[in-house]
């Protein structure tokens, strides 16, 4: 399959090869797809790229306080490729309840398209990827949804909560998110209680504060 991109590549390059770079770029689309989190700074807003280099560069960071074992190559790898699939089938906030519904036939549409375009060997490779931060089986996967979770809530509280309250959210739906991380990281879980507790009192999230 090749790409809908027009990567302008030389004539005689190996059929692999052209996959590959028609692949790669085709991810650079992955920069233009924008998250609800702003930058540091009451920046503007990040794109899914830049949310993916933070937690890769995050996980690499903060690998010590994985409860398990992990290979922090694979958790990077993961962290790295978890949203590629949001170049067709855009990003779907962590609040949105109607787009919820339809994420996962949206984004299962978008993983077989996008990894398609390489040769038949990586589609299953990167696939397999994909599927396994989804499911979060493995250590290296729950590390990884850790990081997911993570890195949006140090933006905005770094931001006063700014996000949380345009959108009006409640202690409890951050709290529910935060779960995955308790999964991978009791210590990186404790410091998240910490955070949304401190935002409750600002009246940044919604919610009572606990006794």
């Amino acid at each position: 399959m090749t790409s809908e991109n027009n990567a302008n590549l030389p004539e005689g390059i190996p059929d692999r090869l052209r996959q590959q770079l028609e692949f790669a770029v085709e991810i650079d689309k992955e920069k233009n797809v924008l998250r609800q989190t702003h930058l540091t700074g009451h920046g503007r807003r990040e794109d899914d790229a830049e949310h993916a280099w933070h937690m890769a560069v995050m996980a690499a960071v903060l690998s010590e306080y994985s409860d398990e074992e992990i290979n922090t190559g694979h958790t990077i790898l993961l962290c790295l490729i978890h949203d590629l699939v949001e170049i067709y089938a855009g990003d779907t906030y962590a609040y949105d309840e109607e787009g919820k519904k339809t994420q996962k036939r949206r984004e299962e549409a978008a993983k077989d398209k996008l990894f398609s375009i390489l040769p038949e060997d990586q589609k299953t490779y990167f696939a397999d990827l994909f599927e396994e931060f989804e499911a979060a089986e493995t250590p290296e996967a729950r590390f990884a949804r850790a990081m997911d979770n993570l890195q949006p809530l140090l933006l905005n509280n770094s931001n006063d909560g700014g996000d949380w309250r345009e959108h009006g959210v409640n202690v409890d739906q951050v709290e529910g998110r935060q779960k995955r991380t308790k999964e991978a990281s009791k210590s990186l879980y404790e410091l998240t209680e910490q955070i949304l507790e401190q935002n409750v009192k600002k009246g940044s999230l919604k919610g009572s504060p606990k006794e």
